[in-house]
């Protein structure tokens, strides 16, 4: 199974790490770190990671309503998502 990492601007760091929708959404196939990015100090760059069977299967999740409704309750800055999958 692959590695999909994600990572994205959010407008409140706090918010975002103290919800429990990407929980809700992906249960126990995320995993969820916090860094700061090295080019932009002032916003935080947070990143989950994803195991599915197929890189596609996560690609699709992200793509859902319900994925989108969780992203806006975080705060999540959607044209700020990058989506990395492992070789």
């Amino acid at each position: 199974m692959p590695t999909v990492i994600g990572h994205h601007d959010v407008k409140d760091k706090d918010q975002w790490l103290a919800s429990l929708k990407r929980e809700e959404l992906f249960g126990p196939s995320v995993s969820q770190t916090s860094e700061r990015s090295s080019t932009r100090r002032t916003r935080p760059v947070l990143q989950c990671s994803w195991t599915f069977p197929t890189w596609r299967l996560s690609l699709a999740a992200m793509q859902t309503e319900v994925a989108a409704e969780a992203m806006a309750h975080d705060g999540v800055l959607p044209e700020t998502l990058v989506i990395l999958v492992e070789a």
